[in-house]
This record gives structure tokens, C-alpha cells and sequence, in this order.
């Protein structure tokens, strides 16, 4: 399980939707959300994989219309619930 920072413009460019769907896609479960700091925040769970392709081939890019310029990755121990899922900003 691993949780993600994602920096650059993330944020107004459907990347959470996006993230949603692509997650969901993969089987994930977690859950997205925006930072006040302007960063994207996510949580991804299942197989190691599917994390892996989440996490380094496609939040690294993101959608069409989004510019990443760094991400962070680092273990979890949080509770991915079930399905994938939007959260409210922080």
C-alpha cells in the first residue's frame, strides 16, 4: 500500500476524476484528494502490480492536461476502505 503527493498542475485539470477511474480500472482501492498546498493526495491498495503501474507509469504523467513535476511515494499503513473513492480537501 502506498500513499502519493503528486506537484505540478494537478489541480483543475480532472485529475482526480481521472485518477478514479484509472484506479478502478487497475482494481485499486483508496481514495484521491486535493491538498490546499495545490498538491494531489492518494492512497493506492492491491495488488503490488497494480500499485506499481498506478504509481510510477501513469500518476507520473497523469491526464492529457496535467503537468506532473514531482511525486513522492512512501509506505502506508492507513485504511484503503473499499472501492476507490473521492475525499474532501485538506
Amino acid at each position: 500500500m502506498l500513499r502519493v503527493v503528486i506537484k505540478g498542475r494537478v489541480q483543475g485539470v480532472f485529475f482526480r476524476d481521472w485518477t478514479i477511474q484509472t484506479a478502478r480500472e487497475l482494481g485499486l482501492n483508496g481514495w484521491v484528494r486535493n491538498r490546499r498546498d495545490g498538491s494531489v493526495e492518494a492512497l493506492f491498495s492491491g495488488d503490488p502490480t497494480a500499485v506499481d503501474e498506478m504509481v510510477e507509469r501513469r500518476c507520473r504523467v497523469g491526464p492529457p492536461t496535467a503537468a506532473v513535476t514531482a511525486l513522492s511515494a512512501f509506505p502506508s499503513e492507513d485504511d484503503p476502505g473499499q472501492g476507490f473513492k473521492r475525499k474532501p480537501t485538506v
